[in-house]
Parts: C-alpha cells; structure tokens; sequence
C-alpha cells in the first residue's frame, strides 16, 4: 500500500447518471428522484446526479434540471452534474441561479485517446485539453467544485492499447487547469490489478497533492479487484453504482459499472469504513428491480450479506 494504511474511502455514487444513461427504457423523473433519496438515506454522500448533455444523443438525461431540482438542500450531501463542454457547465451553474440549491460539482470529462473522444464528445486529445481548461476555470469561477474524469485511461474501444504516459500527461495537465480531483476511468472494463497500480503511481507522480478517484466497470469480472487494488495504491475515491448498472452509449460492448453493494460488502469485510449501509443498499436495489423489471447485475444484490452466526442479510 502506498503511505501509510488507511481504514477508510469515500464512494460516488453514480447509479442515477452513469448507472441509467445506457437504458433503453427511460425512468421516470419520479423514480430517479426516489432512488436518489434511498441511496441518500444509505448513506451517499457524494452522487452523480445528472448530466448536461444533448437529450436528442442521452434520453434518459433529458430531466436532468428537474431531478436536480428536487433533491434536498443538505449540507452533508455533494451534488455532481456530468458537464462534456462549457455548455454543459453552464447549465450547471444554471443550476444554481435564484438562490437554488442546484449542483456542488462539474464533473467534467477528458477522454484519453482521440477516436474515442470524438465519438463520445466530438473531441481529440487536445481539443479536450483547451476545453477542459475553460470548463475547469468556467466551474471554478461560477463557485462549483472543479473536478475532471479521464475516460478510456485503460483503454479505447476503437484504438486498444492506451499508452499510460498519456494518462499521466492528462492528468499533469489537468492539475495545472485547476483540478481538485482527478479520476481514472476504465470506460470499457479492461484493466487489471497490476496496471491499476502502475496507473496510479503515474497519475500521482504527475499531479501530485490531488485527490485521486477511480471509475471502474465490470465488463470482464475485473472490477472490484481493480477496485481494491486502486484503494491499495493509495486512490481516495471510488465510484460505483447501484446495482452494478450501467455502460457508455458510444462505448461498444461496455457494460456496468462496478455494483455500490458489492464495494461496500468488500470494504466492510475489510474494515475499512466507507459511510454506506450495506442492508440499505440492497433493500434499494430491490425495490430499484420492481422499477426497471428485471433484477439487477450485482452479485452481493442477489446473495445477500453476510453475517458470521449465520443468518445471511435480507
């Protein structure tokens, strides 16, 4: 482990934005508006809420201010909105106008190889750079907390193999631009332990003294073992998602983000506090099933905790 040990790591909670924005269905504004206050009442205290994207290329987001609108203004709770441009942070901070509440947090995005960019924000490498420059100081100025994700830092769906240095160049970059938190994103669910701890060495070496947070998905089983390896390399942040839903409309075959439920039976078991409630967690995912009508991905949703007597949780 990188430092000294830790027994303790906050969680994103993403489910409501990144967990539904592959549904072909859409939800209700109501019901992404009860299950954001059933993952409250869990215990999340930071959650991806909306993102300011063009409806016509995200349906499931085109509610997004009016979920935002709804959410209770709690002091301990950290709003985040997913912003690809400056007008994405714009509406954010639009948000925000009348003495609203509103969101806490731009989340933006840079995505690490170009063909990707282009298809998920009409970006190359560099174009996001200069537009994340703007978007980060356009946050920064407007009083959100200036944050960025580099998507695809494991690899691209259309390009493969992803060089880390320029990761780590993004991330150099990104602190210089203003970045509170950095986050490295496995868009697509390739990555393994061993280059989850070669990544992270180089993100921290390129932008030292910022907070580091991980995305995970879960396409090929890695996911929560990338998980705890990032915890181990010395990430102060996780994301994860109700469920295990998810995945990346311009993302070929990328499926769900790693399950809130699964990460927190993890982190449990391990002593390592987090804030959530396991039980609470999956008494939502539950009742999130009789929404969407199916059961959802996660393996500690469908199994149950555990507990040493001998009675598994509900």
């Amino acid at each position: 482990m990188t430092g000294k040990a830790r027994n303790a790591v906050q969680i994103v909670e993403v489910g409501a934005r990144d967990g539904l924005q592959n549904e072909k269905e859409v939800i209700g504004t109501a019901d992404k508006i009860a299950l954001l206050s059933r993952l409250i009442d869990a215990g999340a205290r930071r959650l991806e809420i909306a993102s300011f994207v063009n409806p016509a290329r995200v349906p499931q987001m085109a509610d997004g201010e009016a979920v935002i609108a709804a959410m209770p203004d709690r002091r301990d709770v950290s709003y985040i909105g997913l912003c690809l441009n400056k007008r994405g942070v714009l509406r954010a901070l639009a948000t925000r106008e009348g003495n609203k509440r509103g969101v806490d947090e731009a989340g933006c995005v840079i995505v690490a190889s170009d063909s990707f960019g282009q298809k998920n924000q009409g970006q190359t490498i560099q174009d996001g750079i200069r537009e994340n420059r703007e978007m980060l100081k356009l946050a920064r100025e407007g009083g959100l907390v200036p944050q960025v994700t580099i998507s695809a830092a494991f690899g691209c769906p259309f390009e493969g193999h992803v060089p880390p240095e320029t990761v780590a160049r993004l991330a150099a970059e990104m602190a210089d631009a203003g970045a509170v938190e950095i986050a490295i994103a496995d868009t697509i669910g390739v990555g393994v332990p061993a280059q989850v701890e070669d990544l992270v060495g180089r993100v921290r070496e390129a932008a030292p003294g910022i907070r580091l947070r991980a995305h995970f998905h879960n396409t090929r089983g890695t996911g929560i073992a990338n998980a705890w390896a990032a915890f181990r390399a010395g990430v102060d942040v996780l994301d994860s998602s109700l469920g295990g839903l998810g995945g990346c409309p311009f993302a070929p075959r990328a499926t769900g983000n790693i399950a809130t439920e699964d990460l927190v039976y993890l982190l449990d078991r391990s002593a390592i506090a987090c804030s959530l409630d396991l039980e609470a967690l999956i008494a939502t995912n539950h009742w999130f099933e009789t929404i969407l009508g199916r059961p959802l991905p996660s393996m500690v949703g469908k199994a149950g905790g555990f507990c040493e007597t001998g009675a598994a949780a509900a």
